[in-house]
């Protein structure tokens, strides 16, 4: 396969795995007239059809067409032999006398209910043109076929083109990752938190953002880890080889009561008043006297 074809084709895969959720094993429905051709060219049917989609995937076969290649003629035992070991798909259609077309038989599998829609998101692999005419109108289902021995992977249908422009106006009206409400989730906190406590004065202290504190401005403050140590402050270690002395007690605290540690107790005298005195040192002179 050329590069070109390989990177359109991983993109268009791409774009099935985003609009309509296709995932690996990508589940390939096979008809009959596709098993004949690929029989007849020696194609390698799984090989093909992975480098096409770029992934695994899973070849299934309806009822109807296992019943198709039986009813050949030529009947083809080979080739019946290859298709049993795909993964058969029941189609309900077994009870019939006869089995219905790969037209009737895949439409009934692809969009049972009839409403343009591949719930089971099935690549259907198929050779004739009025099936493929069918499916571009169901949206979501890649369409593959063989032409002159190369396998080609179709565009995506017009249905599904339509689809994925609807989702995508969809998407742009709601806003960006489809947010259809942003204050929704705020308002769903705090109706859970007021349940919770009962109270929504609390609850709104709750879904409040704790405020920050003011920083400090102004010039910063030296590391003090790098301020040199003043020689003061480091005072020598005693040697730890030196047994420990016993150290004296140390001399009783001559402070005194008001609390001053200038210097010894001190006695402190009584002075009279002055006319006290004087009167005292005339009776002492006149006791004298006498």
């Amino acid at each position: 396969m050329k590069l070109k074809r390989s990177k359109s084709y991983r993109k268009l895969m791409h774009q099935y795995a985003i609009q309509f959720g296709f995932r690996e094993p990508y589940q390939v429905l096979l008809d009959s007239a596709l098993l004949e051709d690929a029989h007849r060219t020696k194609i390698d049917l799984v090989t093909r059809l992975q480098s096409v989609l770029q992934g695994q995937i899973k070849p299934m076969v309806t009822q109807c067409s296992i019943r198709h290649l039986y009813n050949a003629t030529p009947k083809n035992n080979a080739l019946i032999e290859q298709a049993k070991t795909y993964e058969r798909r029941r189609c309900n259609h077994h009870q019939l006398e006869n089995p219905l077309s790969d037209m009737e038989c895949l439409k009934s599998v692809v969009d049972a209910k009839g409403n343009g829609t591949n719930k089971h998101r099935y690549v259907v692999a198929s050779q004739d043109p009025k099936v493929r005419k069918h499916m571009r109108g169901v949206a979501g289902v890649p369409l593959i076929y063989i032409s002159k021995s190369v396998m080609i992977l179709e565009p995506m249908g017009t249905s599904s083109e339509q689809q994925r422009e609807r989702e995508e106006k969809t998407k742009f009206r709601l806003g960006l990752k489809g947010k259809r409400n942003p204050d929704a989730g705020q308002k769903r906190k705090r109706d859970d938190a007021e349940e919770q406590n009962g109270n929504p004065e609390e609850a709104q202290s709750a879904n409040a953002q704790p405020q920050k504190k003011n920083k400090h401005k102004g010039p910063k403050e030296p590391n003090p880890l790098s301020m040199r140590k003043s020689k003061r402050a480091a005072a020598p270690s005693a040697p730890k080889s030196r047994p420990t002395e016993a150290k004296e007690p140390p001399p009783a605290s001559t402070e005194a009561p008001d609390g001053d540690a200038s210097g010894p107790r001190k006695r402190k005298r009584k002075h009279k008043p002055k006319g006290e005195s004087d009167a005292a040192a005339i009776a002492d002179g006149d006791v004298a006297e006498s």
